[in-house]
């Protein structure tokens, strides 16, 4: 009895270390999920599509404090994108790696139209549902980075955002 006690606890104290990895395999896949969303949606816009943004008062001196900027980064645009981006999570599936079991998440329908592999991929509504829900919850969290990473097209926003600071 002694030695299936111990093994009792040893399983137990087990879960928690795999349920915890699932979960973080979920938050990173779906965070990784919505900085490509984000950056397709950025790269379908327009590079000449631009948006006044300053101030709208004129100046006493008569002149008004308004630049143009790039519509695809302006904050207006991503803030917007935020609101619905997650929505595409349902175009997406799980992975399983047969060797590490660590899951990732990946598109079940192109943005094109190719065909795509899609041996080993999971895709119900249960893992769709999971990724939207985390997307949702990384997009309302992090809308400030998202923004200004995005905004300024940094360097490797899936892993700055993604590894370092969710």
């Amino acid at each position: 009895i002694p030695a299936l006690l111990g093994l009792a606890v040893a399983l137990a104290s087990l879960l928690p270390t795999a349920g915890a990895r699932r979960s973080q395999d979920l938050h990173c896949g779906a965070c990784r999920a919505l900085v490509d969303e984000l950056e397709w949606e950025i790269a379908q816009v327009d590079p000449r599509k631009t948006i006044q943004m300053g101030s709208f008062r004129i100046n006493p001196d008569g002149s008004q404090s308004v630049v143009e900027v790039p519509y695809a980064r302006s904050e207006a645009h991503l803030t917007e994108l935020l609101e619905r981006v997650c929505e595409k999570m349902k175009e997406y599936g799980e992975k399983v790696d047969p060797s590490t079991h660590r899951k990732s998440y990946v598109r079940v329908i192109s943005h094109d139209g190719t065909k795509m592999d899609l041996s080993g991929v999971k895709f119900d509504g249960d893992v769709t549902s999971s990724l939207k829900f985390a997307c949702e919850s990384i997009a309302e969290e992090y809308e400030d980075e998202l923004i200004e990473f995005l905004s300024h097209e940094a360097e490797n926003v899936k892993d700055r955002l993604c590894s370092k600071r969710t």
